[in-house]
């Protein structure tokens, strides 16, 4: 393999790695902070007992997320100094703001509250998980105006050395692609959390164990499972809507279709040679594309064989064509898990309103199973995201066969990639097993504060 392709891939794996870690510090940050605000405006220990309980799966999350997220950052000075050295003075603005604000704020206030307990009043230790919260939340906002640069540029000149550089950071943190990213991000962030509160209260509750303490918690997160998920697949659709506008290879990818149409149909399944632009097999709805984009039965979506052509016009000779198939399943495997966590928070919250959680204890074995998914969906959102773009590293300027680091060699590169493989893996085992551990132990375990363990 030559140098580009080894280093996609050690930066997707690694992206993938450590975005294993992201969504669950975002939501359950602000899960817990709710639960605490419950303990001190009503005063009763159940809250207590939630808030310690979930907040030291929370630091155990967010520390394996800190080890994987730095390294991404030394990648792009060590595998992509093409790119770096094109988008630097864009890219380091919103990245610093995040390192030296959010993060900042975010570790310094997570210290204060993970040894604050019985030092603080109870108003300073809600409000510094409030403040976690808060910075875990603008931290995503500024990884998320970085990379929506990468897919709409804004806001940039062009210098006589060939690199861009700012010149409106207003346009930057406005940039529109941000402002569908961000809040579809954070709703897939709450999510995620929210089934990882029910997968583990749902295991305890089976076991009738420490029954009040996660009846609670599977009810506040089957109320925050509903509404995320609905939101996920809401903003979802508006992204679909808006995407044409920016990137309209990325939906004629994801959508398998080759020749524009006017209405367009909707591929259920599909199977495509993508050497010779066409379908060996598809089951296609007519109109229903048109109709998911324009939100009418009409309507004229490009394809992929068209804006091809018109990218050679514009761009010059090129292969502009992403890896349709990847692009086509990541998309309606990840709908397809959405759904079906939206069918399993409706579930969940249907039983809580009948009162019957407790009585339906055969049923709640889905939830820790369910645990997962939002992890495989967040995953192929992110793949979607990244390939569908290809061959741009920023969408537009520069190619990514441009942007990698032109001294390095394949075997160097495999090397990293190899080691990089295991030791992501070790930290994954690691996760699962402190994260297994803890959760098991359940909340009347007074090891619930890592500060007071040797683990």
């Amino acid at each position: 393999m030559d140098i580009t392709t080894l280093s996609r891939i050690q930066f997707g794996l690694t992206t993938i790695y450590h975005f294993f870690f992201v969504p669950l510090t975002l939501g359950l940050s602000v899960l817990v902070a709710i639960m605490e605000s419950l303990y001190v405006s009503k005063g009763n220990e159940i809250y207590r007992k939630m808030a310690k309980f979930w907040g030291t799966l929370f630091v155990i999350n967010f520390a394996m997320g800190v080890v994987t997220g730095i390294v991404l950052e030394f990648q792009f000075g060590m595998n992509w100094s093409g790119y770096a050295r094109f988008v630097g003075d864009i890219f380091g603005a919103p990245l610093a703001i995040e390192a030296l604000l959010a993060f900042f704020l975010e570790s310094v206030f997570l210290g204060v509250w993970l040894f604050g307990w019985d030092r603080l009043s109870k108003g300073l230790h809600l409000t510094a998980i409030w403040l976690v919260a808060a910075a875990s939340l603008t931290s995503a906002f500024w990884i998320l105006t970085a990379n929506s640069f990468m897919q709409h540029p804004v806001g940039i000149t062009q210098q006589a050395n060939g690199s861009i550089a700012m010149d409106n950071f207003g346009a930057l943190v406005g940039n529109p692609y941000v402002w569908l990213q961000f809040p579809h991000v954070i709703s897939a962030a709450f999510t995620t959390a929210a089934f990882f509160v029910l997968g583990i209260s749902a295991y305890h509750l089976i076991r009738e164990k420490e029954t009040q303490v996660f009846k609670t918690s599977f009810k506040i997160a089957a109320i925050t499972a509903v509404i995320a998920i609905t939101a996920v697949i809401y903003l979802g659709d508006r992204q679909g809507k808006q995407i044409p506008n920016y990137q309209p290879m990325k939906i004629a990818a994801a959508e398998d279709l080759w020749q524009t149409e006017n209405p367009a149909a909707f591929t259920v399944v599909a199977i495509a040679n993508q050497q010779e632009q066409k379908d060996i097999f598809a089951i296609k709805i007519p109109k229903v594309l048109s109709w998911l984009i324009h939100a009418k039965f009409s309507g004229e979506v490009q394809g992929i064989t068209n804006i091809q052509a018109e990218y050679v016009q514009k761009y010059g000779p090129g292969y502009y064509i992403p890896n349709v198939m990847l692009d086509f399943w990541a998309f309606r495997f990840m709908v397809a898990f959405g759904f079906l966590l939206f069918a399993a928070a409706v579930l969940a919250i249907i039983w809580l309103v009948r009162k019957k959680p407790l009585e339906t204890r055969k049923w709640l074995g889905i939830f820790p199973w369910l645990l997962f998914v939002p992890y495989l969906s967040n995953s192929l959102g992110w793949l979607l995201t990244e390939t569908s773009r290809q061959p741009w590293i920023v969408f537009g300027l520069l190619k990514t066969q441009d942007a990698a680091s032109p001294n390095l060699t394949p075997g160097m590169v495999l090397t990293s990639l190899l080691g990089f493989i295991l030791i992501y893996t070790i930290l994954i085992v690691a996760d699962i097993y402190l994260l297994s551990r803890y959760a098991r132990a359940g909340a009347g375990s007074e090891t619930v504060n890592p500060s007071e363990t040797k683990a």
